[in-house]
């Protein structure tokens, strides 16, 4: 399932899921952030994958300091966006 965490500036808007077990059980368990933007042709849209930051492009395209942007975005987001996971989201009245 994936929970609203923010809309930035430009209407990009930042979602996560909830927290993904690893296989290695060892391992941390992981949570996806998605960004997504209306443009001319549908969306611009990225996941990224914590904690290994790596990301796919779904469909649109980001410019590379929008990337550059994200990457820091989740640096120092990460925290956050873990414990809400965990919780199950946001609890927003």
């Amino acid at each position: 399932m994936m929970h609203p965490y923010l809309t930035l500036a430009d209407g990009t808007q930042v979602v996560f899921s909830d927290l993904i077990p690893d296989e290695d059980e060892r391992a941390l368990p992981k949570v996806y952030v998605q960004f997504e933007r209306p443009c001319d042709n549908g969306f611009d849209s990225v996941r990224f994958e914590l904690p290994s930051y790596g990301y796919e492009i779904w469909e649109g395209s980001f410019t590379e300091d929008e990337m550059a942007f994200f990457k820091t975005f989740l640096s120092n987001n990460a925290h956050l966006l873990y414990a809400y996971a965990a919780e199950g989201g946001l609890r927003i009245a």
